[in-house]
């Protein structure tokens, strides 16, 4: 058990302003977005007709991001056929309509920003057979054939429990497979949509890590909506047994009042401790902090290093790719 720092009015890890106030913390104030790099993002994904997990769960740190050259894809469209409570993307159903073109716009979009990693999120597509995973395995394999040395994460739904679909996108070729827990198991029903799924989510990580490709998996957890530091230490237990390699860890923040309220400002001394104590579980990475969010920057660029260690691993050399072409 890892001890948290007393930080205001003896609750561990929380100081700042009341939640509910209006104000926010110091620490979670943030620039507002611009430069050139951000600009350029901005025009190409608008004049392709992509989207942006960036804009749309409105992250804090689209502007570090798009500033640095990198974004975070969202597939098969804006509108998502669930209605969790935290999240700020558009409910509804998209009756079955898919942009058959997207996996050429992103691929050229990608080449036209020189991006070597990327993150490729989605919606949860409940109308669709398949959840959209043959969308997504499409998207990726189109990227891995113009783009061959770059890194995708794909960081998708839980196709309902579909294991032919979670198999399909883990063969397409990506490099990171990531599906978000989001939040503790006693809060699961008042957070997530009803079709979604503690277990759920810890068989999808499960059965994905399980593929004979043995993809490094990936999970995120918020805090600030109550959980106690017990309920998340075991959180990211269950993470484990589950062979999750990468864990982020960061701030809910409330996108509009018809979200839940935020119940805590969590502190950066207690992220802190929570990094440690997921390193000493055995996670390989850990990026725990307010503006952390599951898709970060930091994160990518070690992530990046240990797949392309991996290729180098498992990539035949010159001299053995020479005489097995000659045979």
């Amino acid at each position: 058990m890892v001890d948290l720092p007393v930080l205001s009015k003896g609750v561990p890890g929380c100081a700042g302003p009341a939640p509910g106030d209006g104000r926010k913390p110091d620490w979670l104030r943030v620039r507002a977005p611009g430069g050139d790099n951000y600009t350029m993002i901005k025009r190409t994904l608008r004049e392709r007709g992509l989207f942006t997990v960036c804009e749309e769960a409105q992250c804090p740190n689209v502007g570090e991001c798009w500033g640095g050259g990198t974004a975070t894809f969202m597939l098969l469209g804006e509108m998502c056929t669930r209605g969790c409570r935290f999240c700020a993307v558009t409910t509804g159903n998209p009756g079955g309509w898919v942009d058959r073109d997207e996996p050429r716009k992103l691929a050229e979009s990608v080449a036209l920003m020189g991006l070597k990693y990327i993150v490729l999120t989605m919606v949860d597509r409940d109308d669709l057979p398949d959840g959209g995973a043959e969308h997504v395995s499409e998207c990726i394999e189109h990227l891995k054939t113009t783009e061959p040395e770059l890194i995708v994460e794909a960081l998708v739904g839980d196709f309902a429990g579909n294991r032919s679909a979670i198999d399909a996108v883990v063969e397409s070729g990506m490099d990171v497979f990531a599906h978000n827990i989001e939040t503790v198991s006693r809060l699961e029903r008042s957070v997530r949509d009803a079709r979604c799924g503690y277990e759920q989510t810890l068989d999808v990580l499960r059965h994905a890590k399980a593929h004979q490709l043995a993809p490094y998996t990936k999970s995120s957890i918020m805090l600030g909506l109550g959980e106690s530091h017990e309920e998340v230490l075991q959180t990211m237990q269950d993470l484990r047994a589950a062979d999750v390699d990468f864990l982020t860890l960061g701030q809910y923040l409330q996108p509009s009042h018809r979200h839940l309220d935020v119940q805590e400002w969590v502190h950066p001394e207690r992220f802190d401790a929570l990094r440690e104590a997921g390193e000493e579980m055995g996670f390989r990475y850990v990026a725990a902090g307010p503006l952390v969010r599951s898709s970060y920057r930091a994160g990518e660029f070690f992530i990046e290093s240990l797949v392309r260690k991996r290729r180098a691993e498992v990539a035949p050399s010159s001299e053995e790719a020479a005489w097995g072409a000659n045979c």
